[in-house]
């Protein structure tokens, strides 16, 4: 169990990294023809408003708030009068609101999906595994929201989880020693939302680099001329 625990936290990072980094550019490269949202609102729009709107809203907040909550230095946090329990509070509540927003609308694609003829029979296998696969690692997200606050009376296991993020990153030895007594909850999370990055470069969800990419060279790109003109 230890060996399983070091590889699936110390080692499998590192290849999820390995295959995000250059499948995303084998695709780019190769494949730019299919570097794209497969967007199927030509063919249903009235739920997918909905549904899209409340996924990316929900996602987006879970992907910013991971980020910035577990890649933040503690220290940051004392700066600004934040105690352990106090940013596990905040992190509970923010990250249970955007986690619901989110199943929501992924629970609605999927429906859509499945049940909408026309959406059905131009999906790919991986279409539906991405869905499902995010509706499990929200959920488990979700579900390990009790133990925290039942449980982790201080805040601790937050910071372990801060202490492991950022070993990660710096790639630090013995970084999954920081999960050992974490309950298998979050351990199935956390492995579900890495092999949700192992599982992009292979799927519609590579349009969130464009997405990203808007940010910056939208402000910066010409201005469209519209010119009006008459049938008489």
């Amino acid at each position: 169990m230890d060996y399983l625990n070091y590889f699936l936290f110390g080692i499998y990072p590192y290849i999820v990294l390995a295959i995000f980094v250059f499948g995303s550019i084998f695709r780019f490269v190769y494949m730019p023809l299919d570097w794209k949202s497969s967007s199927s609102e030509l063919l249903e729009k009235n739920q997918l408003r909905v549904a899209n709107n409340l996924f990316h809203i929900g996602i987006l907040a879970l992907f910013l708030g991971h980020l910035g909550g577990l890649l933040t230095p503690h220290f940051i946090f004392g700066l600004f009068g934040l105690t352990d329990k106090t940013h596990q509070i905040i992190e509970i509540y923010a990250g249970s609101v955007s986690g619901i927003i989110c199943i929501v609308g992924v629970f609605l694609l999927i429906i859509r999906r499945f049940f909408n003829d026309y959406i059905y029979y131009t999906s790919t296998t991986m279409d539906f595994v991405v869905l499902i696969w995010i509706l499990l690692t929200v959920a488990a997200g979700l579900m390990s929201v009790p133990y925290s606050y039942l449980l982790d009376k201080d805040g601790q296991w937050l910071v372990k989880f801060s202490d492991y993020a950022q070993s990660i990153v710096l790639f630090k030895a013995n970084a999954s020693n920081y999960l050992n007594g974490i309950p298998f909850i979050y351990k199935l999370h956390i492995f579900m939302g890495l092999t949700l990055f192992l599982l992009l470069p292979f799927s519609r969800l590579v349009h969130v680099f464009s997405g990203f990419s808007i940010v910056f060279s939208y402000p910066k790109r010409a201005m469209q001329i519209v010119r009006r003109y008459s049938t008489y």
